[in-house]
């Protein structure tokens, strides 16, 4: 569970980031989870973009995600979700909290 000093400074460090996916009419797919998993282990933070055809809301999909790929929700806002899940080995972390 993230604290929200840590929260705060997750949602700082994505702010300029550009959406590096997108959930679109399609949903959940497995193949769009081992993706977003994959971008997880890479970069520990990813923001993804929710597009209207999608079917369902960012505050619908953040949920859903953050527990098939054991993340941390950090935010959803708008049609954007920021994702976090710290690094099985804390010394290698490029995010320190």
């Amino acid at each position: 569970m993230l604290s929200s000093k840590e929260r705060s400074k997750l949602m700082a460090l994505s702010a300029p980031e550009e959406a590096i996916f997108q959930i679109g009419k399609g949903g959940l797919t497995d193949q769009l989870v081992s993706e977003l998993a994959d971008a997880l282990k890479a970069r520990e933070l990813i923001k993804i973009t929710v597009l209207p055809a999608a079917g369902a809301t960012a505050k619908e999909f953040i949920g859903e995600l953050a527990a098939r790929l054991n993340a941390e929700p950090v935010r959803a806002i708008g049609r954007k979700i920021i994702l976090y899940k710290r690094p099985a080995d804390p010394a290698k972390a490029k995010i320190k909290l």
